[in-house]
């Protein structure tokens, strides 16, 4: 556990910094990083379903919509609502590995083995921590005039859905047989591994808020 957990803690000292620059940044800077993971994500999509012709196309035209709510949302919500969002899913990620590794206990579904009802738990646990936290010292203008049990459920419906997408992104692995979805970042795998609560969260934000 804790060598996998090194190789991921290593990995994310150097994607987060990146990553922030060009979320900071937005506009351009932002459309550009957006391409990048598309791309690379869009690679990663046809490789899990080469023999699938018509999951391919549907993949691809999903993760476009999603990498463009991404770019949406960050520019119309705010720097503050957009890292809201990613910390929400973030912390949903490593709750489930803390919780699931740690207390293991009843598997969750056939479709990822790993994920475990203490995993789940954690998820949730660690994503009202840190969303909380966030609000707090960090952003409370744009929940100012909102009460804190709407927020509460927003932070639980972010989190849901990020985990909901994971396991999709799972039942897809498990289908080609694949334990990640590519190599490129040593302990998480492939950049649709990082991202695949992520890609399911910000559609799914789009509708709630603009719509």
């Amino acid at each position: 556990m804790f060598k996998e957990f090194e190789k991921r803690l290593l990995s994310s000292l150097i994607l987060i910094p990146i990553a922030a620059f060009f979320i900071f940044q937005g506009s351009v800077f932002f459309i550009f990083f957006l391409s990048l993971f598309f791309l690379a994500t869009t690679y990663e999509w046809i490789m899990m379903n080469k023999k699938n012709d018509f999951m391919k196309i549907f993949g691809i035209i999903f993760l476009f919509i999603s990498f463009y709510t991404a770019f949406y949302v960050r520019e119309q919500s705010g720097l503050n609502f957009f890292l809201f969002i990613i910390i929400i899913c973030i912390f949903t990620d490593i709750g489930g590995y803390v919780f699931g590794k740690t207390f293991k206990g009843p598997k969750l579904t056939r479709i990822s083995p790993n994920k475990t009802y203490a995993g789940v738990i954690g998820s949730f646990l660690f994503s009202i921590t840190a969303g909380l936290i966030f609000i707090k010292y960090i952003d409370d203008i744009v929940f100012k005039d909102i009460d804190q049990l709407p927020v509460l459920f927003l932070i639980l419906f972010i989190s849901f859905i990020s985990q909901i997408g994971d396991l999709i992104i799972s039942y897809f692995k498990r289908k080609a047989k694949l334990k990640d979805t590519g190599k490129i970042l040593p302990g998480h795998g492939g950049m649709l591994d990082r991202i695949d609560g992520l890609i399911f969260v910000l559609p799914s934000i789009y509708l709630l808020t603009f719509n």
